[in-house]
């Protein structure tokens, strides 16, 4: 294993940030802060000393929520905006729902320019949703050169746009009049797919002269032959498909196609990379973190391990050739997608700084790896967990489960653990817990029902935050109960599985095409709808990833507007969105339900500084630095069903009084 000196590999970091066309040290120019993801800003005017007088600076609203058709419940807002150059305008750059891409004035709020895609509102029951744009430079051109200064992003119709960031008009000489038509690609494999089905969502990633696009896949839940989860990369300045890599390992040469049946390699789909993608431009790698194959929840027809299915794959940027790949789940039959963008830092080992990656699961697992070669840097060992699934069903006999970090939430659950408000209430959880199968992690779903615990990803997109001083993660970690039964959908009425809320969160259950199947899932809920395992439901916590030792944990969250009981309880909520860490020792970060957004001092967990947001604020921030004031700022729109608090389209920035600057 290759191990540089600290200090040395801190100069090359220096060197990295300092000569490319997307690295300047005070601003914000990806969505996870940096290539790598880490949420880490060296800005430090807003600090522990001063952060108690942040007000609110400027909002901003996109109006797109006002005369729909759609349900609300259904456009959710997770944008993080990014920062341009002050080449390319110094604009803050977002995506709404529908796709929309607002360039605002950093300093006031005030909208620069819009580009429409014009994908309008479907009449389908499906997500609306972007979380962010990336942005490029083109460095052969001149300085005047239209659309020299590009912003990407996707669009729910899996269309792939190119703006000029300066004036928000189309790249045209990017696909056609701007925007190359992913769907058309996608439907080679599943022509009747409904809008909705497949989208883009998550920001494109940027190496080289490359554009990145995974993409979401609504679909798993509901039919056994899925669209393909092809990753692909465009030419970002014709938008030419450059490569593709199929995480179904289409060809019986590739190694992991090992353990897949014939049948099984021609009809599965899915796998795709719904969540951030990293990168390392110094290395030539992009970091895969892919979702489960198709379907979810039923795998008795794609036997075998799944690979590359559930797992981390460094690929070659230029190339797209794999270079490795470590599964983090086998034959995954419990919707536990990797959710988290890959964190990409260097971690202090024995005096010395290794290249790392670090990987969070919905289930609490954190994995290190060495990220140039996929080496484990923390044992990892496969155990036995519970067999005996639906029938036809083919289960792993073991699992994976990292030595070092610890599992950062509680992997089994029995009758034992329920809890109410009430001795009614805990009684009815009792029962629930009891009537379902239950025990350890990885229990399959069965018909009876099975509790999962963890349940409501205990990690989600939002991912964690690193503190490069300290060497500590930061991260919110959910802790709620979710069940998930298998039904023959031979004893099931056709109003049952044609409703709009079939297969959803607390509605009957859905058909899985193709198999003899319908799921039904949700939250393991009292009578007065807390979850039926006793709180904390939300936390934060602080992991020293050498040791192991988690620093500190706190529960996040009050229950106030959340429960049946008007009560201030600090009891922990359930939490969507990521933290951010700055070198002014502070954790900024909303995602409760609670409506409330926060500054911790990294150190401690102690809450510093607290504000009430329009809803809840379940997107990660960022923050920049303009003419020596620093601004923090968070998209508030709330969420869908899942979390029960309204949608909205807010985008709030705060900073210090001017006199204090």
């Amino acid at each position: 294993m290759l191990r540089l000196p600290l200090a040395l590999c801190s100069a090359i970091l220096l060197v990295l940030l300092c000569s490319g066309s997307t690295a300047f040290a005070s601003d914000w120019p990806v969505y996870g802060g940096d290539a790598g993801g880490r949420h880490y800003s060296s800005l430090e005017s807003i600090d522990r000393d001063n952060v108690d007088e942040l007000e609110l600076a400027w909002s901003f609203r996109h109006g797109e929520l006002e005369n729909l058709d759609t349900p609300h419940m259904f456009a959710s807002w997770h944008v993080t905006p990014i920062l341009l150059p002050e080449a390319a305008g110094q604009s803050l750059v977002i995506c709404t729902p529908f796709n929309r891409i607002i360039a605002l004035d950093p300093t006031t709020g005030e909208e620069r320019w819009v580009f429409d895609p014009e994908v309008g509102e479907s009449s389908e029951w499906t997500r609306h949703n972007c979380r962010g744009v990336a942005y490029w430079q083109d460095n052969e051109t001149t300085e005047n050169t239209v659309c020299k200064y590009r912003i990407f992003a996707g669009t729910e119709t899996m269309r792939v746009m190119a703006v000029d960031a300066l004036t928000g008009k189309a790249c045209t000489d990017f696909g056609e009049a701007g925007q190359v038509n992913v769907d058309v690609l996608t439907r080679e494999k599943t022509p009747d797919l409904k809008r909705g089905d497949m989208q883009f969502a998550s920001p494109p990633a940027i190496i080289g002269d490359l554009v990145i696009m995974g993409s979401s896949d609504n679909t798993k839940a509901t039919q056994a032959n899925n669209p393909s989860g092809a990753v692909r990369a465009f030419d970002a300045r014709t938008g030419v498909l450059r490569w593709s890599f199929d995480p179904i390992p289409r060809n019986d040469n590739d190694p992991a196609a090992e353990g897949w049946t014939a049948d099984a390699l021609e009809q599965t789909g899915g796998a795709n990379v719904w969540s951030m993608i990293s990168v390392d431009a110094s290395l030539d790698l992009v970091y895969l973190p892919t979702a489960s194959a198709g379907p979810q929840y039923y795998g008795g027809d794609r036997p075998g391990d799944n690979r590359y299915a559930n797992s981390v794959v460094a690929v070659r940027g230029s190339t797209g050739e794999v270079v490795w790949h470590y599964q983090v789940l086998h034959h995954d039959v419990w919707d536990l997608d990797i959710p988290a963008q890959p964190m990409l830092f260097d971690l202090e080992l024995d005096g010395e700084a290794v290249p790392a990656l670090l990987q969070l699961t919905k289930q609490g697992l954190t994995f290190v790896f060495n990220r140039e070669t996929g080496e484990p840097l923390f044992e990892i060992v496969e155990r036995p967990v519970p067999q005996g699934g639906v029938p036809g069903e083919v289960l792993s006999p073991t699992q994976p489960f990292p030595i070092n970090p610890p599992p950062l939430g509680q992997i089994e659950v029995s009758p034992e653990d329920a809890w109410g408000f009430t001795i009614f209430d805990r009684t009815v959880c009792r029962d629930r817990i009891g009537s379902m199968r239950h025990g350890s992690i990885y229990t399959p779903p069965s018909e009876q029902g099975t509790v999962m615990l963890p349940g409501l990803s205990v990690t989600n997109w939002g991912g964690a935050a690193w503190d490069p001083d300290s060497q500590n993660l930061i991260v919110p970690i959910n802790r709620a109960p979710l069940f998930i039964r298998l039904l023959p959908v031979s004893g099931l009425s056709e109003d049952e599985l044609n409703s709009p809320m079939a297969g959803k969160p607390f509605g009957p259950p859905g058909r899985i095409e193709g198999t003899d199947f319908a799921v039904q899932f949700g939250p393991v809920l009292s009578p007065l709808m807390s979850p039926c395992t006793k709180p904390p439901w939300g936390e934060l916590l602080s992991l020293n990833v050498a040791t192991g030792k988690i620093n500190w944990r706190r529960t996040l969250g009050v229950l106030d507007g959340l429960s049946p009981l008007p009560f201030p309880l600090e009891w922990g909520t359930p939490m969507s969105g990521g933290p951010v860490v700055t070198a002014g020792g502070l954790i900024f970060l909303g995602a409760t339900a609670d409506e409330r957004f926060r500054a911790l001092d990294v150190d401690t967990g102690e809450i510093l500084w607290e504000t009430r947001t329009p809803t809840s604020s379940m997107a990660t921030p960022m923050t920049y630095e303009i003419d020596g004031r620093q601004y923090v700022v968070v998209a508030s729109g709330g969420h869908t069903w899942l979390y029960g608090r309204r949608v909205d389209d807010y985008l709030v920035a705060y900073a210090l009084p001017e006199a204090l600057e």
